[in-house]
């Protein structure tokens, strides 16, 4: 599954392309990618087709399109601006889920699914393809609604205080300007579990995966197991910091996908998965530790059906551990 600086990296991409231009046409090749959409074909295409891209928004893992939709009469003079987008266009990459811009003239992708005609703009391409081989993915149509701080939804280009419906019960990620470290750490004390845990649950703090869980608390110096309701301010801090370090180096390089199915918007692979400290590294040597002149090799535990990856030396285990 793509993790956040993956479908950060997508975003990025998207708004560049898409932000100000209005879907002309939709063509829905395998309504299997549009399963999400309740009421079916026809009114994901009818809700799309004369829509403008307001912008592209991320939350977590989370990617939304607000729309503006075409209107029915030209306002009256002295019609307010709309308060916002009513709507927006939800994409689920799942584990194989790809958006594509490409020109009209580029063949179609095998595993193409759905394709939104663009209206022109000089040097952009004019297609924005889905193009998914598992089929996990799909694109729906979903509702905006106000945000519960009343801060922007998630990370864009505009600060419109809506978020995407499907989204709204998901935490604030470490790279939202708008994430509080308070509210953060308040609601960690008040949880009796380990912090691995506390970091993978998206209610808490969203974006973090399993990868970047690993990576974080290895640069924090922190075991995964330590309990949350005893963890110091600082070292809640330090956790926090590390994740957003992490996810920003791996923004630099693309992502982590070990997947060569995903690929970002412009069809480039990540390739961050080669600077993990942590992750994957079973039985090699902690780079902490080599630099100081310690021998140390990383250790693999299970978690949670996964698996975790800590320092024995620099993540010592802690004796009353929540696992």
């Amino acid at each position: 599954m793509p993790e956040l600086p993956e479908v950060e990296v997508v975003r990025r991409g998207l708004v560049s392309w898409l932000r100000g231009r209005t879907i002309v046409s939709v063509d829905v090749l395998d309504p299997r990618s549009l399963r999400r959409h309740a009421l079916g074909p026809e009114d994901f295409v009818g809700n799309l087709q004369g829509a403008t891209v307001v912008d592209v928004v991320r939350r977590g893992k989370f990617l939304w399109m607000p729309l503006r939709e075409a209107p029915s009469s030209p306002p009256a003079a002295s019609s307010p601006e709309q308060a916002g987008p009513a709507v927006a266009l939800m994409a689920h990459l799942g584990m194989s889920g790809q958006l594509l811009m490409q020109d009209p003239s580029v063949p179609d992708e095998k595993h193409l699914k759905v394709r939104l005609h663009l209206s022109p703009s000089d040097g952009m391409p004019d297609e924005l393809r889905f193009v998914d081989q598992r089929i996990f993915g799909g694109l729906f149509v979903t509702g905006m609604v106000p945000t519960d701080d009343g801060g922007p939804g998630g990370l864009a280009e505009s600060p419109l205080p809506l978020i995407a419906e499907e989204a709204a019960h998901i935490a604030r990620d470490p790279l939202d300007p708008a994430f509080s470290f308070e509210l953060f750490y308040s609601r960690l004390r008040k949880r009796r579990t380990g912090l691995k845990r506390a970091l993978l649950d998206q209610g808490l703090v969203s974006g973090i995966g399993n990868i970047y869980a690993d990576e974080s608390l290895w640069r924090a110096g922190l075991h995964y197991a330590r309990p949350t309701d005893k963890l110091r301010r600082s070292e809640a801090q330090r956790v926090i910091t590390s994740a957003r370090e992490v996810m920003l180096d791996a923004l630099d390089a693309g992502g982590t996908s070990f997947d060569s199915l995903y690929v970002n918007v412009n069809g480039a692979s990540g390739y961050f998965d080669r600077s993990l400290n942590a992750y994957g590294r079973e039985g090699q040597p902690c780079n902490r530790c080599a630099a100081v002149g310690i021998n140390s090799l990383i250790r693999r535990e299970q978690f949670m059906n996964r698996s975790s990856y800590t320092c024995p030396v620099c993540q010592p285990r802690p004796r009353n551990g929540r696992w």
